[in-house]
C-alpha cells in the first residue's frame, strides 16, 4: 500500500516537473514572434499613415499651385519624353509694388531623361523681343523680354520666350519673390559659393563659399550695378540659388520639413504642372537633374530712344535655339521671327556690327511689316 502511494507521488512529482520545464519552453517560442509581429505592425500602420498624409499634403499642395484645373498627368511626362519648363521669379509685392510686376528672373530649362541632362538658360529680362500675349499690347510689339509677364501674365512670357527661340515650351513655373526668402528659410539656409566680396541692402557677403538664409539669399540674387559682369553677374548668382535649393529641398528629411516646404509653393508659387507630373518627374526624371548644363543669352549693350536693352544677335539666338532643340530631340531649324527681322534690317541700314563691343545707339525698331521706324512706348 505505502508502495502503491509513493508511485503515485513519483508519478505526480514527474508531472509537475514536466509541466514546469515545459512552460518557459512555450512561453520562449511564443514571445519572439508575437513581438516582432506587433513592431512589423506598427511600423506598418506607421508608415501608411505618414504615407498617406504625405501624398494628401501634397497633392493639396499641387492642388494650390496649380491654376490649370487639370489633375492627370500629361502625355508628355507620362510617356518620360524631353520636357521643357520657363522659370518666372516675378517681383510682385517686392519694394513695395501692388501692380503685375515684371519676370525679373526668366530661365527656360529643358530635361532629357533619356540622355539624362538637363539645361538651364537665362535669358536677360532687358532682351529686346517681340511681346506676344492676349493682353499685351500693340505698342510694345517689342520691347525688353521680362515685360512679357506684365501684358500677358505666365502664357504671354511662354509665348514670347518660345517664339523667340523657337523652341516649345511645355510648363512654366512662376514663383513670386517673397516665396525665396521663405524656401531658403524653409530649408535652413543654402550654401554657395560667392564669386567676390560684395554688400548689398544691409548684408555682407564674402567671396568663397557662404551659408545664406532667406533674406541674404533674396540680396544675393538681386544685386546688380555692382557685379562687375553687371546683368550676366546676376542671371549666374540666381542660378546658383535655384541649384542651391534644388539639391538642399531633395535632401530634406521628415515630416516637419516637408509640411513647411509645401505651405511655401502653395503660397508663392504657380504652375501647370499637376499632381502626376511632379510625381512622374521625381520618379523618372531624377537622373538628368544630377547634369545641369547652365549658361544666358549674351546680349549688346544698347540704347534706343533713351532707354537701355539688351539685343541679342541673330547669331547668339540661333546657337541657343539649336542647343535648346538639340536637348529636346529636335531638329535644328533656321530662326526666322521679328528679332532676326529687325536685327537684319539694323545690319543693313543702320550699321549695326554685332561683332563690335561698344554701346549701340543706332538700333532702329521698325514697324511688323514696313520699313517705317516704329513710334510708341
Amino acid at each position: 500500500m505505502d508502495q502503491g502511494r509513493n508511485k503515485r507521488k513519483q508519478q505526480k512529482l514527474l508531472r509537475n516537473v514536466t509541466l514546469v520545464s515545459r512552460k518557459p519552453a512555450r512561453k520562449k517560442l511564443k514571445k519572439g514572434p508575437a513581438a516582432i509581429f506587433f513592431v512589423i505592425c506598427f511600423a506598418l500602420v506607421a508608415a501608411g499613415v505618414w504615407a498617406t498624409h504625405a501624398y494628401f499634403a501634397i497633392n493639396s499642395a499641387a492642388n494650390s499651385m496649380n491654376k490649370t484645373g487639370n489633375t492627370a498627368t500629361s502625355l508628355q511626362i507620362a510617356a518620360k519624353k524631353p520636357i521643357s519648363l520657363l522659370i518666372l521669379g516675378v517681383d510682385q509685392g517686392m519694394e513695395g509694388r501692388h501692380d503685375q510686376g515684371n519676370s525679373d528672373t526668366i530661365i527656360l530649362v529643358t530635361v532629357n531623361p533619356t540622355t539624362k541632362k538637363t539645361t538651364m538658360t537665362s535669358i536677360p529680362r532687358d532682351t529686346l523681343t517681340e511681346i506676344l500675349g492676349e493682353s499685351s499690347s500693340t505698342s510694345y510689339f517689342m520691347f525688353k523680354a521680362n515685360s512679357a509677364y506684365q501684358f500677358g501674365g505666365s502664357s504671354g512670357s511662354v509665348k514670347t520666350i518660345s517664339t523667340m527661340l523657337n523652341v516649345p515650351i511645355n510648363y512654366y513655373v512662376e514663383v513670386n519673390m517673397k516665396a525665396l526668402k521663405s524656401l531658403v528659410n524653409a530649408l535652413g539656409g543654402v550654401d554657395v559659393k560667392v564669386p567676390f566680396n560684395f554688400t548689398y541692402d544691409w548684408c555682407t557677403f564674402k567671396k568663397g563659399w557662404q551659408h545664406l538664409n532667406g533674406r541674404h539669399a533674396i540680396a544675393y540674387a538681386r544685386m546688380r550695378y555692382d557685379d562687375p559682369k553687371g546683368d550676366y553677374g546676376r542671371q549666374m548668382r540666381q542660378r546658383q540659388i535655384i541649384q542651391a535649393v534644388v539639391k538642399k529641398a531633395l535632401s530634406v528629411n521628415g515630416v516637419a520639413n516637408y509640411q513647411k516646404l509645401l505651405k511655401v509653393f502653395a503660397k508663392y508659387v504657380k504652375t501647370n504642372l499637376t499632381f502626376g507630373d511632379m510625381t512622374s518627374l521625381a520618379l523618372n526624371y531624377r537622373a538628368a537633374a544630377a547634369n545641369i548644363q547652365s549658361g544666358y543669352i549674351q546680349g549688346h549693350d544698347a540704347t534706343i530712344d533713351g532707354t537701355s536693352f539688351q539685343i541679342a544677335s541673330t547669331k547668339e539666338l540661333q546657337k541657343w535655339s539649336n542647343k535648346l532643340r538639340k536637348n529636346l530631340g529636335l531638329a535644328t531649324q533656321t530662326l526666322s521671327n521679328q528679332e532676326t527681322r529687325q536685327n537684319t534690317l539694323n545690319e543693313t541700314y543702320n550699321g549695326v556690327d554685332f561683332t563690335s563691343s561698344s554701346v549701340i545707339t543706332t538700333y532702329t525698331i521698325y514697324n511688323e511689316n514696313s520699313l517705317t521706324p516704329h513710334s510708341g512706348w
